[in-house]
């Protein structure tokens, strides 16, 4: 799914979107290392489950430091590139037409000094899930600013187009220190929508335009 955004190579006036580098892993741990130094991916990396069964364990995320790290990880997974981000994602939520935008508690970054003296993998469960909202938090403006609206607006129709669907979410992140580079780094196909704000209102004309599209196709076949 996020090939799709890859694909898209989407930039114009109000930024630039792409997806980290990244790199599914099926076999053993061991066969990590070099599969990383192939794919010239660069340390520290996001370790997540390839497949999400609902269990708190496959929505664990796992940040590994160094080369040696990575022979502790447990295939299948995902690795991908950690891009610094300010500690803040932004949930961007879409239903049919509607968008709708959430600012998360995300995870820290990492400097330079910490990546030379860090080892190991550290877990981190159900981050994006678990995390409190960000929307009434004291934070850099910079880091706090959503994502321009033309920018989310293009993106979700692009990708209504790539995947077929009309409810998902994004998880979207600003590299620390732009204003206009940002990450898709996850995409889930029918989420839960509890949390976005206003989403009895917006489900609910959701399902009222579909039936509503439903009956003006059945009229129109019924004229011919």
């Amino acid at each position: 799914m996020l090939q799709c955004v890859a694909d898209m190579n989407l930039s114009d006036s109000y930024g630039r979107v792409g997806v980290p580098k990244q790199l599914v892993i099926k076999r053993d741990a061991s066969s990590i290392p070099e599969a990383v130094n192939k794919a010239g991916l660069g340390l520290p990396f996001v370790a997540k489950p390839l497949v999400a069964d609902g269990s708190a364990k496959s929505h664990e995320l796992s940040l590994a430091y160094d080369q040696h790290s990575l022979l502790k990880l447990e295939p299948p997974l995902v690795l991908q590139e950690f891009v610094n981000h300010g500690g803040v994602l932004f949930k961007v939520y879409i239903v049919g037409e509607a968008i709708r935008v959430v600012r998360r508690f995300s995870l820290p970054d990492v400097s330079r000094r910490e990546l030379s003296k860090a080892a190991g993998v550290f877990h981190f469960p159900r981050v994006t899930c678990a995390a409190a909202s960000a929307d009434d938090a004291d934070l850099d403006p910079n880091i706090a600013e959503l994502p321009p609206r033309p920018l989310l607006e293009r993106l979700a129709k692009e990708l209504r187009r790539g995947l077929g669907l009309r409810l998902f979410n994004l998880d979207i992140i600003r590299e620390h220190g732009t204003r206009d580079q940002f990450y898709v780094i996850d995409i889930n196909y029918f989420p839960g929508y509890g949390k976005m704000p206003e989403y009895e209102h917006v489900f609910t004309d959701f399902l009222l335009s579909v039936v509503q599209s439903q009956c003006k196709k059945r009229a129109l076949a019924d004229q011919y």
